[in-house]
């Protein structure tokens, strides 16, 4: 394949082939990404009928955690009303898409029941439909979770196993028109973090993407309707998450949208020695900025407006000829 096959098949399975064997020219994928994905075409994302062009101009995802123990803000939003507020504060600084989970998945966090589960997440789901045109997101890994929130107003399936966690949820998936978040996690987040190993991360990562599109597409969720989260800090080291960081650029050959979930994460504080999350935003801002250069079309944050501005001056710059005023 050369360099101009590649440039007009994104998502071919000859650009696949080459993402998984790490043979992509990162400065072919740079200049591809200056010139907005590549003449005349888009990365769409379908939601609910409607193509969100993502070519050109990310998504920002505010967190809003409505659990007791979640790794950063645990408890902070466990109430229905200052969920609600939260939720509403990072609609107006920006956010595109309201994330809202019931159930944390910091390594080693114990499993919630399905009712407990309902029971935080619906009524924050309900109270938002009506009053936030943003996009509102569920973040579960349980399908009759899933089929409650798409009931109740939400958007998108934010499913960290991938679909794979639970038999019913890309049935679920099929029978909506939401849009669709396909995680990579190696384990569970009780196992996730239990000595990862990985011959190759960013193959191994690579070729789970393959499979999951192909079987989903077979299943009746169609590719348009999916975005790709490698998962960072889901059963990766320190060096995994770095090789998957660069490899973004590799990445971009599936043919759809990049979510990157850095946020306060663990590797920040392991690369800066901080071991405090909450100081851990200006870095992920860093982290916005220059993972946006590579490829990453939305953003999983729990700052929203500084995430914003930089995402917007990133594109900016990004979208700027050379010559031009």
């Amino acid at each position: 394949m050369d360099e101009a096959t590649l440039l007009i098949a994104p998502g071919s399975a000859e650009a696949a082939g080459l993402a998984s064997s790490g043979r992509i020219r990162r400065l072919l994928l740079y200049k591809h990404d200056r010139q907005g994905w590549s003449a005349g075409m888009t990365l769409d994302w379908h939601i609910h009928c409607t193509a969100h062009d993502l070519s050109r101009r990310g998504m920002i995802m505010g967190i809003v955690n409505v659990t007791p123990d979640s790794f950063s803000d645990g408890g902070r939003f466990l109430d229905h009303g200052r969920a609600v507020e939260h939720a509403l504060k990072l609609a107006a600084e920006g956010a595109d898409i309201l994330d809202i989970g019931g159930e944390s998945t910091r390594p080693g966090a114990a499993p919630v029941e399905e009712a407990e589960e309902l029971r935080r997440v619906l009524p924050v789901i309900r109270a938002l439909r009506p009053v936030t045109r943003a996009l509102i997101s569920i973040d579960t890994m349980k399908a009759a979770v899933a089929r409650a929130a798409l009931e109740a107003g939400a958007d998108i399936i934010n499913d960290v196993t991938g679909l794979r966690g639970d038999a019913a949820m890309a049935r679920v998936a099929a029978d909506s028109r939401a849009g669709v978040i396909v995680m990579h996690m190696a384990g569970t987040p009780q196992t996730m973090q239990r000595e990862p190993v990985y011959q190759d991360v960013l193959a191994e990562v690579t070729a789970f993407f393959q499979e999951r599109l192909r079987t989903l597409e077979g299943q009746g969720i169609a590719a348009e309707r999916i975005v790709l989260d490698p998962g960072f800090g889901f059963g990766k080291t320190l060096e995994h998450n770095l090789r998957l960081l660069h490899g973004l650029p590799d990445m971009m050959a599936l043919g759809r949208p990049l979510l990157a979930g850095v946020s306060r994460k663990s590797m920040i504080g392991q690369l800066l020695g901080n071991a405090d999350p909450a100081a851990r935003d200006w870095p992920t801002v860093a982290l916005t900025s220059h993972l946006r250069e590579l490829g990453a079309r939305l953003f999983r944050v729990h700052e929203v407006l500084p995430n914003v501005q930089a995402l917007r001056m990133t594109e900016a710059i990004l979208g700027h000829e050379p010559g031009q005023p």
